[in-house]
């Protein structure tokens, strides 16, 4: 494999784990937030990351 392959496949792949945290980390706050404002915002930052996703 090229390096220019192997580095946009290692690139790729890091971008896919950190949103996969970012999705992680809003549905977790979604859930055990503890005030309600907390847990609206973290649903709409969490409709706004999956709906990105999904085009």
């Amino acid at each position: 494999m090229s390096p220019v392959l192997h580095n946009a496949a290692l690139i790729t792949a890091v971008g896919a784990a950190w949103y996969t945290v970012a999705i992680t980390a809003a549905a977790v706050t979604a859930v055990a937030a503890r005030s309600a404002d907390r847990r609206r915002d973290a649903r709409e930052v969490l409709k706004v990351l999956v709906r990105r996703h999904a085009r």
